[in-house]
């Protein structure tokens, strides 16, 4: 089903950036597919449009890597007016081979200001077909977005209008989120969703940027991909063929891996390569197995339940790190929330019941010294706490509900022991 690794991986794509006029530039799409609909990105101007830090990168390459076809038009581009940028910009999608769409295209606008002046210009393209802002509720003209005449979805830094509202849908053209952890003022709003800014929220601008792909995509028709196929594909080069290029060929140019229990993983490509050259692919156990529990798809993301079984006949280190074999069987519950950005991985987040781990390896006692008074009991008694954890048994809840009693645990307590003499 996926090329074994006797074939060289695919290369990553080059990034072929056209500067159509100082400040706006064009940027085909940098997935494996290599062509997509047309996306017009309105953000501050910068020197590196192509910039990635830190496994983040600048905007333009961002929806380039989504599978879009990018112009991207920055406010020294507009000195003669946005309606002739948005013309010029319409113009260059048009005349892209790699523009698949060039009677839908979107805009995203980073800023209020720039939103500002760019809303009254989209009326002249009938190409157009949708729009989403970053702003601050203060930088935005409310004229502009009930006047607009294509859908517009605004992400709003800052508290909503009535307390614990975090979305409104105002009609079939207006859907507004609030991001109320963020300050509201006009300085630094935008500034959440724009890298390198000293207001950047990486969290924050990745929730939004999911909401983003749900509003632009069924307006645009896609890009669309089989995320559950990427996934699959790049586990079976992880865990069947074992191959550390084709894996990595599966990812965007800078992804990352955090396993979220041993902090293990890499950020970035040459980290994440070293990562599962040395500590992950060709550390596991031959009889490893993932066994699927549950998978949810959504617009960019797959998040898998599983049970993870191996036997620990070697150092597993990426999850038992500097643990000698025991050459036990383990099953242990897994999560996995995988974000793929176009058709290549960007980054995984992945979770385990690290206690359940331990437990059936035998490196977790039964009970551990409660160091702490407890009230109704004599003061100066040593106590001991039974662990609130599980073995297998874990793994076998997942599997069936009714496979283990629930709330057993309940019956848990501390317990006074002798004190021992040394």
């Amino acid at each position: 089903m996926f090329t074994p690794s006797t074939t060289p991986a695919a290369p990553l794509p080059t990034p072929r950036l056209q500067t159509i006029r100082p400040g706006l530039t064009l940027l085909p799409p940098l997935s494996r597919k290599g062509s997509g609909p047309g996306l017009i990105v309105v953000c501050p101007d910068t020197e590196d449009s192509l910039a990635i830090v830190d496994g983040v990168p600048w905007p333009l390459v961002k929806w380039a890597e989504e599978g879009y076809a990018v112009v991207q038009v920055q406010p020294r581009a507009i000195t003669d007016g946005a309606e002739s940028a948005l013309n010029v910009a319409c113009e260059a999608l048009a005349g892209c081979d790699e523009c698949t769409s060039k009677s839908k295209v979107g805009v995203v606008v980073y800023g209020g200001d720039l939103w500002n002046g760019i809303a009254p210009a989209l009326a002249s393209r009938s190409e157009i077909v949708a729009a989403v802002v970053y702003a601050g509720a203060s930088e935005t003209e409310t004229d502009t977005l009930l006047s607009s005449p294509v859908p517009v979805l605004q992400h709003l830094s800052g508290p909503g209008p009535s307390s614990g509202r975090t979305m409104q849908r105002v009609d079939d053209k207006l859907q507004r989120y609030w991001y109320p952890s963020l300050p509201s003022n006009a300085t630094l709003s935008s500034l959440f969703s724009v890298p390198f800014q000293a207001g950047f929220d990486y969290t924050t601008e990745a929730v939004s940027h999911t909401r983003s792909l749900t509003f632009l995509k069924p307006r645009m028709g896609g890009p669309y991909f089989d995320l559950e196929l990427l996934w699959d594909e790049h586990t079976f080069y992880e865990f069947g063929d074992r191959s550390v290029e084709h894996t990595m060929s599966t990812m965007v140019q800078e992804p990352y891996v955090n396993h979220v229990p041993t902090l293990t993983g890499g950020i970035g490509r040459a980290s994440l390569t070293d990562f599962y050259r040395d500590h992950f692919i060709f550390s596991n156990s031959q009889d490893t197995a993932l066994e699927l529990i549950s998978r949810t798809v959504g617009i960019d993301r797959v998040v898998d339940e599983f049970v993870f079984q191996f036997t620990h006949d070697r150092v597993v280190d990426w999850m038992l790190p500097g643990v000698p074999p025991t050459y036990k069987k383990v099953e242990v519950p897994f999560t996995a929330v995988v974000n793929v950005r176009g058709d290549r991985l960007y980054h995984e987040h992945i979770a385990w019941d690290q206690a359940s781990v331990l437990v059936q390896l035998g490196l977790l006692p039964e009970y551990l010294p409660f160091p702490y008074a407890v009230e109704g009991r004599e003061t100066g008694k040593q106590l001991e706490y039974r662990l609130p954890v599980a073995g297998i048994e874990s793994a076998a809840k997942l599997r069936e509900k009714n496979a283990v009693a629930s709330n057993e645990m309940f019956k848990y307590g501390v317990r006074e022991v002798q004190n021992k003499e040394h």
